[in-house]
């Protein structure tokens, strides 16, 4: 391996109106190695992927390709150097064909000026054969999962012959199978020579892929190295600044008497007979594999679909929930797994999102007052410890993260007596997620009761006082105390070990 990197930002410098967004970073990146760019949300990365995909221009410092400094204008200036990006994201036609998605924009042409559909379909058919996926080229989109539009992505990308390939969050809707099958095309794309920018929030799949890592906070270096000289400790010391035993936070407080009861709940094709009690102030966890019907529980206990049977009761006294607005009023809460489609107005400002269930709170007379939207507003995202221009910025211009506490604002301005958090810190990173865990033990400290749903084994043991593990619709096992371990949450979910 040579010690000269294909691609290296040297003291690059970008601002935007009022933020520093990088401030004289620096990377490298190696033929046949895999970087990993590690950071909390906000600490840079996504504006150095647009400022290396020529999105972006840096106000200082240089881009060097080769060692030779380059000037990228355009996107098409970006690629035209071999350098590729795989967002977490990408963008798909899905009435196209796999071979038309991979070559749009760049595809072959015939003599006259026409597209060769025989050789964008011949070469399309290569470039997958190359990565091993096994789809057809004229296959349509929408016939296929999201695991293989992904392949589809990636072969997109490879379709311009990179010799940088930037992979941003590549594996968030993969499953593990997949995500193994990920692995072995970046190990194909580094004894091709590629250089690889990995950019997850995963660490182990940092430490399982990555050869080399560099560290951003809040839009600075603060350093780099080879992965096999480094341990999480020292990585996440880096990021955030904080020890590993401080992610998750003492949890002092004993949950009081019953306040919701949950009997028999049942839907025709989702799930069937869920019986439970949540307790003022505890946090009661929800684990299950996917398919296990946790997701569509919490939205039939929300009122977003309705039960065929059940019984819901708080402080003893049945209610009946028949759609949001129906918990909202009796005090139940519900913030989605997928804040950017169901849990957020990403095109409104974070004030108004945050007011938006609360406009009796913030209007008179039929007339919104500004002024209170914002206090409520401000009183809220400052307890999330938010991080934003100002109120007024539009939540899709924010990170993951933040968007996660704008949601999680929003609800609680309604002061509600259950919050269901459905993988709260899905896709953020480990500074947010440690913000998020000290702030539902706060709530939980004071009384509200905290139902989260989680795939992510520590943040169960972390934070739960109980779990229920589902498996195909149905609890399987209720555990607390010596009980909840990693391998007993493993086996009631994968079916291995009989309800206790």
């Amino acid at each position: 391996m040579t010690d000269v990197p294909i691609l290296a930002l040297d003291n690059i410098t970008k601002t935007f109106p009022g933020v520093v967004a990088l401030d004289k970073v620096r990377l490298a990146l190696y033929p046949g190695q895999v970087t990993a760019l590690i950071g909390e949300n906000g600490a840079g990365k996504s504006t150095v992927v647009k400022t290396l995909t020529g999105i972006y221009q840096p106000d200082g410092g240089q881009i060097l390709v080769n060692g030779t400094p380059v000037h990228f204008a355009t996107a098409h200036d970006a690629a035209e150097a071999g350098i590729t990006a795989i967002h977490q994201e990408t963008v798909l036609f899905d009435e196209m064909t796999v071979a038309e998605n991979i070559f749009i924009g760049h595809a072959p042409r015939t003599r006259f000026g026409l597209i060769d559909m025989a050789r964008t379909t011949r070469d399309a058919k290569a470039l997958l054969e190359s990565i091993g996926a096994p789809l057809r080229p004229d296959t349509k989109l929408r016939d296929l999962g999201i695991a293989s539009k992904h392949l589809v992505a990636i072969a997109r990308a490879l379709s311009i012959d990179a010799c940088v390939v930037i992979m941003d969050e590549p594996t968030a809707a993969l499953s593990q199978k997949e995500i193994e099958e990920l692995y072995a095309l970046v190990d194909h794309l580094k004894a091709q020579g590629k250089a690889i920018l990995f950019i997850s929030h995963k660490f182990d799949e940092i430490f399982r892929i990555a050869d080399r890592y560099t560290v951003f906070r809040d839009g600075q270096f603060v350093g780099d190295g080879m992965i096999a000289d480094v341990d999480q400790d020292a990585l996440v010391q880096m990021m955030v600044g904080r020890a590993v035993d401080q992610i998750f936070p003492p949890r002092t407080h004993t949950p009081g008497e019953e306040l919701l009861k949950v009997v028999g709940y049942s839907h025709p094709t989702e799930f069937a007979d869920v019986t439970f009690t949540l307790k003022q102030g505890e946090i009661l966890g929800f684990y299950g594999l996917v398919g296990a019907g946790r997701s569509e529980f919490m939205q039939a206990l929300f009122g977003i679909t309705k039960p065929s049977k059940g019984v819901c009761r708080i402080d003893g006294k049945i209610i009946v929930i028949r759609s949001p607005a129906d918990a909202i009023a009796a005090g139940i809460v519900y913030v989605p797994e997928d804040r950017g489609k169901q849990g957020a107005i990403t095109a409104m400002p974070i004030f108004q999102n945050v007011a938006l269930p609360s406009l009796g709170k913030t209007s008179r007379h039929g007339f919104l007052r500004m002024a209170e939207e914002f206090s409520l507003a401000r009183e809220y995202t400052e307890r999330l410890d938010l991080r934003a221009t100002s109120l007024d910025q539009e939540v899709g211009n924010l990170s993951g993260g933040n968007q996660q506490k704008v949601v999680i604002a929003k609800w609680l301005a309604t002061q509600p007596r259950v919050i269901i958090l459905d993988e709260p810190t899905k896709g953020i990173d480990i500074g947010s997620k440690a913000a998020v865990h000290s702030f539902m033990a706060e709530l939980a400290a004071a009384g509200l009761s905290v139902i989260m749903v989680s795939s992510e084994i520590p943040e169960v043991l972390g934070m739960s006082d109980r779990v229920i593990v589902m498996r195909e619709g149905r609890m399987v096992a209720e555990l607390e105390g010596t009980k909840l371990t990693p391998e007993t949450l493993v086996r009631h979910a994968a079916g291995i070990e009989k309800a206790a």
